[in-house]
């Protein structure tokens, strides 16, 4: 995409993070992935390098700076005491080999010189922490965001390849360790499971995966242990002291621990040979009993890795080769619209079933009109389909020397498929959207967004839930929620009496929202999560931000006139306007317990701040959060322009160039004094 400016790169970045956080929500928490791996890979790429570009564009809830999404809110959370780190991709030998060189040199070794690594399979479940306190098992979560997941202890124990207890040997069992490792199922199990879901009318896992993930993430232990769910060990986080030197030695000490690993893991003296694993077991994947979607590749020593250390949330010792997505041919039956939340519409190509990675595959995105006339795909058409083991895969290419006579050329309708209101496309915009304020698809969307977990958490108010209230004209909009009675809701098919009256308790709690929640709740295009809170933070109150224009918006840092269009279009619209009436009326009142806008007496007023190291009072996403309340602008990389460092525990080159550059540098406590200071005797 050619960038014309500064300005046209600050919002592609903007639409970019949006974008990939909603895609993470719903990879992470709903385990129902809305677009393909590559897809996915390609967005974030681009994000990664436009902060690279213009390093000013890089914000603290960028998707490049976090790893997955927050905990759910129905697991306690577990703060993992080492961050468990996501890895960056390599997609063939020139990737490979460059991440060969960078080692090397950050190592200052010749570039010529042979540095042993160790190849593992890359498996395709869920990531686990798993804390053994005296070689005994005490507490296992998800990833998470990378520093906090779900605390799943319950469930984890179910898992009968991990161990309740380590194996005492010859190896010391370190009184405290974090291990690291993936739970997944094979394909067998997989296709019991979903056998029994259909049996009882459930709604079938798309892949292992998802199973996977569905099957830990369950409020009852029993159904997670109805499910044969596999283990292998990889790594470790925070341990009292190191049982090994080597990955390869760390495995062997796992072996003798009792905890599972991957029998297929290797060590290789050469980048070359780790290429040659690679390249081989993109072959031999299908003789496996479970998908794995690529390899890794980890520096062997544990001291090198150590020394190496992490940038943003990948390791600098270790790579995932990613296979090549899978892909397979069918036909075009015929090319849908589908209307979302924003009224965006997309085309969706539905296709003869085909199956792909063991998934039967019926439908694939085609993103966008200009993708359907780039790629010119047309119904009737042969086409090429890439899955990855995503749920919604996509047309590569057609096979145009299939094409039958009379083929289809495919045009986005002028008017919206479900409701009938125009569809326009906005200059420079790729994407058409139906204008109609009263769209039955959008209300679903937009009532699923209001409800969701990041917005007013409205707890048991899922999908099915609000598609039934739809369905049975018991609401038309997210207000009605709060208008709902317990006799209404039970009168809904497969509620019972205990649901009904915690729906009611999620609507009593839904009436003194967030400030920010609320905003991110209305949907306002290009307002995600962040922006919300920005706004929050400097208006105060919804009438305050009702009653800005556009001229007052577009002054708030990180806003700028796109967003500031988009908010004074929203508050402006006669119909919204009635919606936020009828909340208020229904007894919404949103609370914001800071203050409007930062003092400008703040002794980190105006300041540029990183943050290095392990805090120990708060994680990172606080104390940025804390910064700019200050006053501040949190950076991640420290530079000229930096005004102060804080340093935490383990800080390593970040804290050296401070001291290079002569930047100011305080502990943990004395931020907090700063930003907290004592208050008077007097």
């Amino acid at each position: 995409m050619a960038l014309s400016s500064d300005k046209s790169a600050a919002d592609r970045a903007r639409e970019l993070r949006e974008t990939l956080n909603r895609l993470n929500y719903h990879y992470y928490i709903l385990d129902d992935p809305l677009e393909p791996d590559s897809e996915y890979d390609r967005l974030f790429r681009e994000l990664q390098s436009l902060e690279a570009q213009y390093p000013d564009l890089l914000t603290p809830d960028s998707p490049t700076q976090r790893v997955g999404s927050p905990p759910a809110k129905e697991f306690a959370v577990s703060v993992h005491r080492q961050p468990m780190l996501s890895l960056p991709n390599a997609f063939n030998a020139t990737d490979l080999q460059a991440f060969d060189r960078r080692v090397k040199r950050l190592l200052q070794m010749e570039e010529e010189a042979e540095l042993p690594y160790v190849c593992e399979l890359k498996f395709d479940g869920l990531a686990v922490n798993l804390i053994y306190d005296k070689g005994v098992l005490v507490e296992g979560a998800t990833r998470g965001d990378g520093q906090r997941g779900e605390n799943i202890t319950a469930n984890i124990k179910t898992v009968r390849d991990i161990p309740l207890a380590l194996g005492a040997t010859s190896h010391p069992i370190p009184d405290l360790i974090e291990v690291r490792g993936e739970v997944f199922l094979t394909y067998e199990e997989f296709k019991r499971i979903n056998q029994e879901r259909e049996k009882t009318g459930q709604p079938l896992f798309a892949n292992p995966r998802n199973a996977s993930a569905g099957s830990l993430r369950q409020l009852d232990p029993s159904v997670s242990a109805s499910r044969r769910l596999r283990f292998f060990a990889y790594g470790i986080g925070q341990t009292t002291h190191m049982p090994a030197t080597s990955q390869s030695e760390l495995l062997k000490v796992f072996q003798s621990w009792r905890l599972p690993v991957n029998p297929y893991t290797v060590e290789c003296p050469s980048i070359s040979e780790a290429l040659k694993y690679c390249q081989e077991w993109e072959k031999r994947k299908e003789r496996l009993e479970y998908h794995i979607d690529g390899t890794v590749i980890k520096v062997a020593s544990l001291d090198l890795q150590e020394r190496l250390g992490a940038v943003s949330r990948n390791p600098r010792w270790a790579m995932a080769y990613k296979f090549a997505p899978e892909e397979v041919v069918t036909r075009v039956r015929n090319i849908a619209v589908h209307v979302g939340r924003t009224g965006a519409l997309t085309p969706v190509a539905e296709l003869d079933p085909v199956q792909v990675g063991g998934v039967t595959v019926s439908r694939a995105t085609l993103h966008n009109e200009d993708e359907v006339r780039r790629k010119d795909v047309r119904v009737g058409d042969t086409v090429i389909v890439r899955r990855a083991g995503e749920v919604i895969p996509e047309v590569v290419q057609v096979v145009t020397e299939k094409r039958p006579a009379g083929a289809r050329e495919f045009s986005m309708p002028s008017q919206c498929p479900v409701c009938g209101s125009d569809v326009v496309r906005e200059e420079g915009e790729a994407v058409a959207r139906c204008v109609g304020i009263a769209c039955p698809a959008q209300t679903l969307e937009k009532i699923i967004h209001f409800a969701s977990t990041n917005a007013l958490d409205m707890d048991g108010f899922g999908p099915s839930v609000i598609g039934k209230l739809l369905a049975a004209g018991l609401i038309h909009d997210a207000a009605d929620l709060f208008a709902l009675s317990e006799e209404e809701l039970l009168s809904l098919d497969g509620v019972k009496e205990k649901t009904a009256a915690n729906l009611m308790d999620s609507v009593s709690a839904a009436r003194t929202p967030p400030l920010d929640r609320l905003i991110f709740a209305l949907g306002i295009r290009h307002v995600g999560e962040y922006v919300a809170r920005v706004l929050a933070r400097e208006f105060g109150t919804l009438s305050a931000l009702a009653h800005a224009d556009e001229q007052r918006l577009a002054v708030v840092d990180q806003v700028g006139p796109v967003i500031a269009h988009q908010v004074a279009e929203f508050f402006s619209d006669k119909h919204n306007g009635e919606f936020l009436s009828k909340l208020e009326k229904l007894g919404v009142r949103p609370v914001w317990t800071e203050a409007p806008a930062a003092d400008e007496r703040s002794a980190l007023s105006g300041l540029s701040v990183v943050f290095t190291g392990t805090l120990e009072t708060m994680t990172r996403d606080e104390a940025e959060g804390l910064a700019r309340d200050a006053g501040a602008q949190p950076k991640s990389s420290v530079s000229k322009s930096t005004s102060l460092v804080v340093a935490g525990e383990g800080a390593g080159s970040k804290l050296e160039k401070a001291h290079e550059l002569g930047i100011r540098v305080v502990t943990e406590q004395e931020f907090v004094q700063m930003i907290r200071p004592p208050q008077s005797s007097v």
